[in-house]
């Protein structure tokens, strides 16, 4: 909509923010941030700072993921203003009516669901469960058992990358180590519209900057698919490029999706991941049918899909990935025989403040 002025009042997805590319935005208001992509905020604020711009961020809780950590940057920052208000605060309802709304959502949705989606809903619960999530407990307990924190590679061991290769869709990957008993993920990354020669300078850049030693590129089993422009399918453009393709067995979703719940108790996260790559697991979540008042069995297609899919690709691949050669610079079976490989991660593993 163009105003008189000459300004530009226009809506559009978090899912397609580089759309804006070029477009000089003055303000932007992201409804239900809980939800959006995380990466539209760092791809439109550098546009903002520039112009002297505003942002406001308006969401209902969805668990402890990006929009909790904004709210907590915020509450302490000087440059911010950030409130929570709920019922209790606002006044907007009574307490007969708060109750009749409780006793509706336990009757739709059942005892747990029902208190879970009225906390959330009604007095903005950032620890009620995430409706219809996949790896909720699992990820809950990285968090209570404190693996997600500052790490580091161990020197001597490959870091490993999985792939969840699009092009219109984003390309989501995820870089690991096997250690032990454990899996360290040091870090994740998502881009849409680009190709293989963007990875190919990230890869680069990223492994000589972090020191690190390549190993693996775990990639879906359909890479060999041959592209119908170039005749050649991205696996051998991989090849063609220096990476090391290697492709991951091909299961039913379920099973990779129970896979990774199994994976998941062996995970220590880089902080790194937790606004990003992290929160895309927390987001993940069933489709709710709403003509049989349930979950489907099956994800809802957002943002968060592709680093889901991507972790889905790493819990059918690190048992491969343990089997190449290896020399690292700490003893880990003397570490993990002492106990200080246990969770969460012995502090040689940890970046020094």
């Amino acid at each position: 909509m163009r105003l008189k002025n000459g300004s530009t009042w226009q809506l559009i997805g978090s899912d397609r923010y580089d759309n804006l590319v070029g477009a000089g935005i003055a303000g932007v208001t992201f409804s239900e941030w809980a939800l959006c992509n995380p990466s539209a905020w760092g791809y439109i604020r550098p546009m903002l700072q520039e112009n002297d711009g505003w942002a406001a961020f308006i969401t209902t809780p969805r668990g402890k993921n990006h929009a909790y950590s904004m709210f907590q940057h915020a509450e302490q920052s000087l440059d911010w203003f950030a409130e929570r208000s709920t019922i209790l605060e606002t006044g907007a309802l009574t307490e007969r009516q708060a109750e009749e709304a409780l006793a509706e959502y336990v009757s739709i949705y059942g005892e747990d669901v029902g208190t879970a989606q009225f906390e959330q809903e009604y007095y903005c619960s950032w620890t009620a469960a995430i409706l219809g999530a996949f790896y909720g407990r699992e990820l809950t307990a990285v968090r209570n058992e404190g693996r997600l924190c500052e790490i580091n590679a161990v020197p001597g061991v490959p870091v490993h990358t999985v792939w969840d290769l699009g092009v219109s869709d984003d390309t989501a990957l995820w870089h690991f180590q096997v250690v032990g008993s454990q899996l360290l993920i040091l870090g994740c990354h998502a881009q849409s519209g680009v190709g293989l020669d963007y990875y190919d300078t990230y890869m680069r850049e990223t492994y000589e900057r972090e020191g690190w030693i390549k190993g693996i590129d775990f990639v879906p089993h359909d890479v060999s698919v041959r592209e119908f422009t170039s005749g050649r399918s991205r696996l051998e453009t991989m090849v063609a490029m220096g990476f090391n393709p290697q492709r991951v067995p091909n299961v039913g979703l379920m099973d990779g999706i129970n896979a990774a719940r199994r994976t998941l108790p062996l995970c220590v996260f880089d902080v790194g991941t937790e606004m990003t790559g992290f929160a895309a697991l927390e987001a993940y979540k069933r489709k709710w049918d709403d003509k049989k008042k349930a979950y489907s069995l099956y994800p809802e297609h957002d943002w968060a899909s592709h680093y889901a899919d991507s972790f889905r690709y790493l819990a059918l691949s690190w048992r491969a990935a343990r089997a190449v050669p290896q020399r690292p610079t700490v003893n880990i079976q003397k570490i993990e025989q002492s106990g200080g490989l246990a969770i969460p991660p012995i502090k040689a593993l940890r970046r020094r403040r």
